[in-house]
């Protein structure tokens, strides 16, 4: 039975994340140091003390998360805990990257630097919005989504009955009405943006240009990808990967179900919050799947581990 550690995407931070893991284990804090002379503002001081509207700004959550997700998963490593395969939901996979060895810390920053600043930008140019649709099957939503005149589309298959769509600001508003009014529950993201949709091509390009030469290496362990909904083998044209990712579905669905035939049936998610866990046991029945975001949660796995 294989264990695989999940990372959360841009949504899941709060204010105090990773704090009490980065003060027991102050090498972790070191993180810290390395993000504030590349991204040029101090991420920890946010962290630990910024409000929730600082902390939601692209430009700042994106590191953040991926920050306090290498803390918790190095607090978990620290304390004995393996894993043999890493996967991310969207912003995620940055961390998954670094903590499987295919980017070193400073790289993982430099990219998501880049990544932030260009989906920031992209945001402006191209305003959208986001919502979760609830109750319904991803092909049920896709062919609402079809019927409707405005550009929206399914951007993210997170359970059977879980799907976030995106589009333009008005397709959204109509698409709320129109799933609602056909019993399905629908919750607006807090975003100012359709992520993984053709509305952030620009940022895709901008982004490609920046991290065009950095260097990859192949992962220390198996590493799942949003993009194919399962284990990903080549890594000789991550830059342009990585890019197609900025507008292409997240297929989390797939990716869970590919894991989990491939032996895994322990998940541990590492970050800050815990939606990976509630959709990891909504789409595998009999996974076991716990978060890790704090000593308590630490403790709580290793003791059930342990029985």
């Amino acid at each position: 039975m294989g264990t695989a550690f999940l990372f959360p995407g841009q949504g899941s931070q709060y204010p105090g994340m990773a704090r009490e893991f980065a003060e027991i284990y102050p090498k972790f804090a070191e993180i810290f140091v390395t993000a504030k002379e590349i991204l040029g503002f101090d991420l920890k001081e946010v962290c630990y003390n910024g409000t929730p509207e600082e902390l939601s700004k692209t430009i700042v959550a994106q590191p953040a998360i991926m920050a306090a997700s290498i803390i918790c998963c190095e607090a978990a490593k620290a304390r004995g805990l393996n894993f043999t395969a890493v996967a991310g939901h969207s912003l995620g996979e940055y961390a998954a990257m670094v903590v499987s060895g295919m980017l070193t810390l400073e790289d993982g920053f430099k990219i998501i630097k880049a990544r932030s600043e260009a989906m920031q930008k992209a945001s402006l140019i191209k305003p959208g919005a986001m919502a979760a649709v609830v109750g319904m099957t991803p092909d049920d939503v896709e062919n609402i989504c079809n019927a409707l005149t405005d550009y929206v589309v399914p951007v993210n298959y997170n359970s059977p009955t879980q799907t976030v769509i995106a589009g333009t600001i008005e397709g959204i508003d109509r698409a709320v009405e129109k799933f609602t009014k056909e019993g399905a529950k629908v919750i607006r993201l807090n975003v100012s943006a359709a992520f993984h949709s053709k509305l952030m091509q620009s940022a895709a390009d901008d982004f490609m240009h920046e991290i065009r030469n950095v260097k990859f290496k192949t992962p220390k362990c198996k590493f799942y990808s949003n993009i194919y909904g399962g284990e990903l083998h080549n890594f000789e044209h991550m830059p342009e990967l990585l890019a197609k990712h900025m507008v292409s579905p997240v297929l989390f669905t797939s990716e869970l179900e590919s894991l989990y035939g491939d032996g895994y049936e322990t998940f541990v998610e590492c970050g800050p919050g815990k939606v990976l866990t509630g959709l990891v046991k909504k789409t595998i029945k009999g996974a076991n799947a716990y978060n890790i975001e704090n000593p308590e949660t630490l403790q709580h796995v290793l003791n059930v581990i342990e029985e």
